[in-house]
C-alpha cells in the first residue's frame, strides 16, 4: 500500500537515503531541504528510476513560520502524510564548551531541537486530523552518551531523546506512533559540515575501520515504518560493528 512520506533534511546523507528507500518501496515522497537544486535534482531521479510521484518542499526548518506555512500550505492530496521522517540536523565545532561559538550553539539548537518541533507539531496535527500517522525522529548516540568537546550538539541530541519520549506520551491516545532511530558513525556530510569544510579532517573521523552508510540507517527507518499498526519501534541505536560506544572504536589502522 503506498503511503505519504515526509522527510526533511532529503538533500544529503540519511535523509536522500531514506527518500530512495521508500521510493524504492512505491511510497510517494514530500522531499524538504534548503537546497531547492538538489531537491530538483533528487526529485528527478526518484521519479525516474522508482516512477512515484513526488512534491518538493524549500525549507529551512528553523524559521517558524516557514514551517507553519509550507505545511498548510501542502496541497489537499499530500496532507495526509502517512510517516515523518524528521531527519534534519547537524554539528558544528567539536571543541570544549569553553571555546565553543555562541552562532553555532544557536544554530544546531534552532535546527536540531526547534527545528524538530516545528515540523512534528505541524505534522501532528494533520495526523491528528487523519486519526493515524507515525513520526520518526533521527537521533544519535550523542543523545545516549556525551563524549569529550560534543557538550552542545549532544545536549541538542539528548533534548531529541526526551521529545520523541513526550511525543509518544501525548500522543498515544491519538494512536500515532513515535520512533527514535538513534546512529552511531555514519560517512555523510556531518563532518564536513561540523568541521566547515575541511575535507581533510572529515575524512580521518572515518578511517580505520567500517562507518556506517546512510542506507543501513534507511532500511531501520523503513523496517520501523512497516510493522503492522499494533507494533512500534520505541527506540533503535544502530552502530557500525566496529564501535561499541560513541569513543570507542575498533580502528585496524
Amino acid at each position: 500500500m503506498s503511503r505519504i512520506v515526509l522527510i526533511t533534511g532529503a538533500t544529503s546523507g540519511i535523509g536522500k537515503a531514506c527518500a530512495f528507500k521508500f521510493a524504492k518501496e512505491d511510497h510517494k515522497l514530500i522531499i524538504a531541504g534548503r537546497r531547492a537544486d538538489r531537491l530538483q535534482d533528487i526529485a528527478m531521479i526518484l521519479k525516474a528510476d522508482h516512477n512515484v510521484e513526488v512534491h518538493v518542499l524549500e525549507l529551512d526548518v528553523r524559521d517558524k513560520e516557514q514551517v507553519k506555512n509550507a505545511i498548510s500550505g501542502l496541497p489537499d492530496e499530500w496532507k495526509k502524510i502517512d510517516v515523518l521522517v524528521n531527519n534534519a540536523g547537524l554539528a558544528l565545532g567539536l571543541s570544549p564548551f569553553y571555546d565553543g561559538l555562541e552562532e553555532d550553539w544557536d544554530t544546531m539548537i534552532d535546527t536540531n531541537i526547534k527545528g524538530l518541533l516545528y515540523v512534528g507539531k505541524a505534522v501532528a496535527n494533520l495526523m491528528i486530523e487523519n486519526t493515524s500517522g507515525h513520526i520518526i525522529n533521527i537521533g544519535s548516540i550523542a543523545g545516549k552518551e556525551v563524549y569529550p568537546k560534543g557538550n552542545v550538539y549532544s545536549a541538542t541530541k539528548h533534548a531529541v531523546d526526551a521529545i520523541t519520549k513526550g511525543m509518544r506520551l501525548d500522543l498515544l491516545k491519538e494512536g500515532i506512533r513515535v520512533t527514535q532511530v538513534a546512529p552511531g558513525a555514519v560517512e555523510t556530510e556531518f563532518s564536513n559540515v561540523r568541521f566547515k569544510g575541511d575535507d581533510e579532517r572529515a575524512s580521518r573521523v572515518y578511517e580505520g575501520y567500517d562507518p556506517l552508510l546512510p542506507e543501513d540507517v534507511a532500511e531501520v527507518v523503513h523496517f520501523a515504518s512497516s510493522l503492522p499498526p499494533r507494533a512500534n519501534i520505541n527506540d533503535v541505536v544502530i552502530m557500525p560493528t566496529d564501535q561499541a560506544s560513541a569513543t570507542t572504536f575498533n580502528k585496524k589502522t
